[in-house]
């Protein structure tokens, strides 16, 4: 795979090379699916299988290449490398994603789905505990696990007030 394929992956099609936050803007791209997914009333089944297609190609981006954007970027876990942001990010959206848009009212359905991407970021940026201590195991899996972390814990505490609000 040539140098330029490689930066188009793991910056997610440029996203990460954007200013300022680019873990951010690297997030937004499972949300748009999500929404995109939302306005042509998808079935969730749809929406939650490209959810984890789009958490496993990411994630294989992130570790396939952590030896060429290490290389590159002359660091471990650089912020242009987003793809591991679209892992968790994909993960902490599965936790609506399987509620059905609401033909009426798509307002509920958008404000989980805005929210999970939020829950998400936060915990990404903050990391607490566990997801803060995952970023120093070796290579690649430093640079995603801590993704993947925050994204479980923010899926499941949007799941949990799906339940609550249904």
């Amino acid at each position: 795979m040539n140098s330029w394929l490689k930066l188009i992956l793991v910056t997610v099609g440029g996203l990460g090379l954007l200013p300022k936050a680019p873990g951010t803007w690297g997030s937004l791209l499972p949300l748009a699916v999500v929404l995109g997914c939302g306005y042509f009333y998808l079935d969730p089944v749809w929406t939650m299988g490209i959810l984890v297609a789009l958490f496993v190609v990411s994630t294989i981006v992130t570790l396939t290449c952590v030896t060429w954007y290490t290389e590159y970027f002359g660091q471990q876990d650089p912020s242009h490398v987003v793809s591991d942001e679209v892992a968790g990010q994909s993960i902490a959206l599965l936790g609506m994603a399987w509620l059905i848009p609401p033909v009426e009212s798509p307002v509920g359905w958008i404000g989980f789905a805005v929210l999970a991407f939020v829950c998400f970021r936060v915990l990404d940026i903050w990391k607490p505990s566990l997801i803060g201590r995952s970023q120093q195991l070796h290579g690649g899996i430093g640079v995603v696990v801590d993704d993947i972390l925050a994204g479980v814990i923010a899926g499941v505490i949007i799941f949990g007030l799906t339940l609550l609000s249904h």
